[in-house]
């Protein structure tokens, strides 16, 4: 994912297709999606492999979503998906994407797709394996930037010395650092009972969105502040991590 992060989108996700990531079981999949989050991936194979492929029980023919919170707002890849699983009153319907009417709104961070659809009969049903990717995505994101700021601060130097020197610098990366190691493990204690099929799969993985959503805001307030001016602005990559982070928490 390093080496092909510059590609453009549609190069990018038709080689994860080729490579069969798609087709992943559900530990080595939240494998993919936590470095997916590292690098910020703009493609649709979170909702394809996590939104649309539970619900209907196959993967997309192409990209897929699913609208599954009742509300039909705020949908993942709905503008883009070819194909979508509605969860209505009466199971999950699969539509084609151009059949559906859906907007896409703006969000703060400009590589996602987010659209507002419009159907009837709409019902909760969110799947298990949507939050576990949620939450493991948002996982990789908070370690990247973690280790954007342990290379800052190593080189940021204050009164003549770098300022990872300082102890109050110390103790908010530590703070992140455990932030996240807890968050992953939660993670993929969920993506474990998910494979199993486990009783508590369903509590696993609200523990895991959970625990991601917590650590998204030490990460996100300690790395913006270490990172001082610069954190928020277009020109510093953090900015791009430190949305996608929130963005995980709030979808």
């Amino acid at each position: 994912m390093a080496k092909s992060r510059s590609l453009p989108e549609d190069r990018l996700w038709a080689q994860y297709r080729e490579l069969g990531w798609l087709e992943a079981p559900p530990v080595e999949l939240a494998i993919v999606l936590e470095e997916l989050g590292y690098v910020a991936d703009p493609t649709p194979f979170l909702a394809s492999a996590t939104w649309f492929a539970p619900l209907a029980g196959r993967l997309p023919e192409g990209a897929g979503t699913a609208v599954c919170d009742g509300t039909g707002r705020f949908v993942l890849d709905a503008d883009r998906a070819d194909e979508v699983a509605l969860v209505t009153g009466d199971g999950v319907v699969v539509v084609n994407g151009a059949d559906l009417a859906a907007k896409r709104v703006d969000v703060f961070d400009p590589t996602l797709h987010v659209a507002h659809v419009e159907a009837q009969d709409l019902a909760k049903g969110v799947p298990d394996l949507a939050l576990m990717g949620l939450a493991v995505t948002a996982v990789g994101s908070c370690r990247r930037i973690l280790d954007l700021v342990v290379e800052h601060v190593k080189q940021r130097v204050q009164f003549g010395v770098p300022i990872g020197s300082f102890q109050a610098v110390k103790h908010k990366a530590a703070d992140m650092y455990v932030a996240i190691e807890r968050a992953r493990a939660l993670a993929y204690f969920s993506a474990l009972t998910i494979a199993e099929d486990d009783a508590g799969r369903g509590r696993a993985a609200l523990m895991a969105k959970a625990a991601a959503g917590e650590c998204q805001r030490v990460v996100f307030a300690h790395g913006l502040q270490l990172f001082g001016a610069m954190g928020f602005t277009w020109e510093n990559e953090v900015q791009v991590h430190l949305k996608r982070a929130k963005a995980c928490d709030l979808l």
